[in-house]
């Protein structure tokens, strides 16, 4: 899954790695309301220094920081006036501050230079944001964004096992070792398997990553991967909690003779098959499927998802396994008592990602039987990063108005937030909705909440317009 890193325009060496940052002032974003912040007059736009004396260096820390009953906190105002504010409350009690950012002093970057790496793939010219290649431990534990591994300190792992960081996001690949430095293009990436030792012995649990590319750590190193991680797995201490298996994606940017190949339906089907053998095997011996595909490979074979009982407590729904299921559940629970006709007529289209676009057909079938409603599903390919197949998520601008020209679209369209960066009107390749919405001149409604979509696209509730 796409996930795009906050960037700050004043930190200039932010893309340089292994460089020493400060910790800046944690900037306040929004205030609770009715909360402790908010009594006390916190607003956006002031920044903590210290609690207690000491700079949180990330959520995590402030998180820490505030669970004593007496805070002493240093406070920035937006006039770059110094407060200093003692509050006495419950222990677990929180102060209804939200952040502008997680991190307090800077990101940590990825030192691999894996050759499948979707931010490497990318047209140059764009927001900066969309380069950030992160590999910290921090967003792994805070919001499940993978990291590696390679570049932890010595401070790090200990930070990690003193502070129980735990569970942490893992990209695996590969437990060969000489698969996996080259997979990454890392001479230290080899050791990962001791490192999954060492977060057994601290009690730290991991949710692991397998990105498959043809030909290199698929077959039986696949399947040793997973049986070696399956180790971690044991009734008295299950250090590893599940694997999730992503088919590799790749795009018209991705360098020439990178010995990467794409993944067809074929090739889909026998790794489905592959692994589904594996699930059983382990479903025995563990008591748990253990590893799962993601959708992608469903929807690229053509095959129906499976029922939303085998993904168990879906652990990597995050990660794009059973997610597409999960979403269809919520469809379908939401369109068993649809309204027989609406008092308006209308005619709407909703925009899709091609890849998933079958799997929506069934919900609008049963929608445009309700009287007076037509909804035109139109599941896109992605001509800007040179993809037939793509998730809905990968959209950008520029595959609307390439896809949606000259079509009847009612009117007005629907598409879904995931396709704009978060709590923005920007697409991944920059165009702004507004700029889209006036050249294929129509309204453009955004989706925001899988819960209220089919209310949304009936016209029974109100959605964001542009």
């Amino acid at each position: 899954m796409w996930k795009e890193i906050n960037y700050k325009e004043e930190s200039n060496d932010l893309l340089i790695p292994n460089i020493t940052y400060k910790i800046s002032p944690a900037e306040i974003e929004s205030i609770e309301a009715n909360s402790i912040a908010q009594q006390i007059g916190f607003e956006s736009g002031d920044s903590i220094i210290s609690i207690n004396g000491k700079k949180p260096r990330d959520l995590i820390d402030y998180q820490i920081l505030i669970s004593e009953e007496v805070l002493d906190i240093s406070v920035l105002d937006k006039n770059d006036e110094i407060h200093n504010i003692s509050i006495e409350k419950d222990q677990d009690v929180n102060l209804g501050i939200n952040f502008k950012d997680a991190l307090f002093d800077s990101i940590k970057q990825c030192n691999n230079k894996c050759p499948f790496c979707f931010i490497d793939q990318q047209p140059s010219g764009k927001r900066k944001s969309l380069y950030v290649k992160d590999d910290d431990y921090r967003l792994s534990f805070l919001y499940g964004s993978y990291l590696t591994l390679t570049n932890l300190k010595k401070e790090d792992w200990e930070r990690i096992s003193t502070q129980k960081l735990s569970p942490l996001f893992i990209s695996v690949h590969a437990t060969d070792p000489e698969i996996r430095k080259k997979l990454l293009k890392n001479k230290k990436a080899g050791v990962i398997l001791d490192q999954i030792s060492w977060f057994e012995k601290n009690s730290i649990q991991i949710h692991a990553q397998i990105v498959v590319c043809p030909d290199i750590n698929d077959g039986e190193v696949l399947e040793k991967s997973i049986f070696e991680l399956a180790e971690f797995h044991k009734q008295t201490s299950k250090t590893v909690l599940s694997v999730a298996i992503v088919p590799v994606g790749l795009t018209k940017f991705r360098p020439e003779n990178d010995g990467l190949k794409s993944i067809s339906s074929e090739y889909a089907i026998k790794t489905i098959k592959q692994v589904e053998k594996i699930q059983a095997s382990l479903q025995i011996s563990l008591g748990t499927r253990f590893c799962w595909l993601a959708d992608e490979w469903y929807l690229i074979a053509g095959i129906n998802l499976p029922s939303h009982t085998t993904y168990e407590n879906m652990p990597q729904e995050s990660n794009g396994v059973g997610s597409i299921r999960s979403f269809l559940k919520i469809l379908t629970i939401k369109t068993r008592n649809l309204p027989k006709k609406i008092n308006k007529i209308r005619k709407v289209s909703w925009i899709v990602g091609k890849l998933v676009y079958e799997a929506l057909i069934p919900t609008v079938e049963k929608l445009n039987l309700i009287d007076g409603l037509t909804i035109k599903l139109y599941g896109l390919p992605s001509i800007y990063w040179g993809q037939e197949q793509v998730v809905t998520g990968l959209l950008t601008g520029e595959d609307l108005i390439h896809g949606l020209s000259k079509k009847d679209l009612g009117e007005a369209v629907f598409i879904p937030s995931i396709m704009l960066k978060h709590n923005s009107e920007l697409f991944l390749d920059d165009k702004n909705i507004s700029e889209v919405s006036q050249i294929l001149n129509t309204k453009i409604h955004i989706l925001d909440n899988p819960d209220d979509i089919i209310n949304t696209l009936i016209g029974i509730s109100k959605s964001q317009e542009f």
